[in-house]
Parts: structure tokens; C-alpha cells; sequence
């Protein structure tokens, strides 16, 4: 069997020891790991990682379950194309403050998306306090048509009462 590369998520309560017994396990079983993103979300611990196995999903999978019973965790494996190396940078940084409220992510990620802006990297956070919520958005993207296209089209989430500071990312490569 050739190599394959997947797309593991896992999720669980946040303790401490996620990371390394699910990359230990990885790690002994023959893995390479690729692209991750791991974070905290609302006590919870979500790990987004690509590996590469010479196995099915099946086999990552077997490779998994003690570490995932032993922690109560959840487990989901896609296969995917590897493609490392081949991303995006991003050229803006977008940080958008506004009163808590259904359809904030939808409303402004939209106005973007019609702007050109193709999201890298989205964090969220909900600030202030249980009576007077204050989302708080950070988006790293890349302005596909350009940042004044992107600056116009916030002019119509500014009307909305939402603040949002743009600011052009400079890349240094090499």
C-alpha cells in the first residue's frame, strides 16, 4: 500500500496531554505529520492535523483509540490530497468588534467573500460581559481583488455599528 495522507480532527474536554499522546501514538505508529491547528475553544481542545500514513483510515484510526478512549475523545479521519507547500499567504489582517448577535460571522464574512477576500485564518472570541457580549474576530486572507475592494465593502459593515481595523500584511519570504 502506497502512502495516503489524511485529515484528522480530533475533540475533546481540554486537559493537559492531548497533544502529546495523540502525536506520540501518531509518532510510534509510523506517521508524518503535516499542516496542524490546535486550540482551546469554550473548554473544549480541537486538534486539526495532516498525516501521512502507508495504512487505510482504518489502521490510523486503530492507532488512535487508546489514547482517544483514555482522554474521551472524538475522532473524525478524511482521506485528503497532501498539498504541502502550496498555500496562500496572506496579504491583510482584518479585526472586526461588535455587539454579539446572530449572524455577525455570516454578515461580515460575506461582505468579504463578495470583495474578494479568500479567509486563511479565522479566530473568534466573545468578550465584555453576559450582559453587554462584545464579539471580537481576527482574520488573516488574502485580498484577491485587491485591499481598497475589500476597504469598500466594510464601509457597508461599519453602517451596521461594527468596528474593524484592516491592515496590509507584508510577507517576507526567504
Amino acid at each position: 500500500m502506497s502512502k495516503q495522507w489524511y485529515m484528522l480532527t480530533v475533540v475533546g474536554e481540554d486537559r493537559p496531554g492531548i497533544v502529546a499522546r495523540v502525536t506520540t501514538a501518531l509518532f510510534e505508529g509510523g506517521c508524518n505529520l503535516g499542516e496542524a491547528s490546535m486550540m482551546r475553544l469554550g473548554g473544549n481542545f480541537t486538534i486539526m492535523l495532516m498525516v501521512e500514513l502507508e495504512g487505510s483510515d482504518g489502521e490510523l484510526r486503530k492507532l488512535l483509540e487508546p489514547a482517544a478512549r483514555s482522554l474521551n475523545l472524538h475522532i473524525h479521519i478524511d482521506g485528503i490530497k497532501g498539498r504541502l507547500h502550496r498555500h496562500l499567504e496572506p496579504d491583510v489582517s482584518i479585526t472586526v468588534y461588535g455587539a454579539d448577535r446572530a449572524g455577525i460571522v455570516a454578515r461580515v464574512t460575506g461582505v468579504l467573500a463578495d470583495a474578494g477576500l479568500h479567509v486563511l485564518e479565522l479566530d473568534s472570541d466573545v468578550a465584555g460581559s453576559r450582559e453587554t457580549p462584545i464579539y471580537v474576530m481576527h482574520i488573516e486572507g488574502h485580498a484577491g481583488e485587491g485591499i481598497d475592494a475589500l476597504r469598500s465593502a466594510l464601509k457597508l459593515i461599519e453602517r451596521d455599528g461594527i468596528e474593524v481595523n484592516l491592515q496590509p500584511v507584508d510577507t517576507m519570504v526567504g
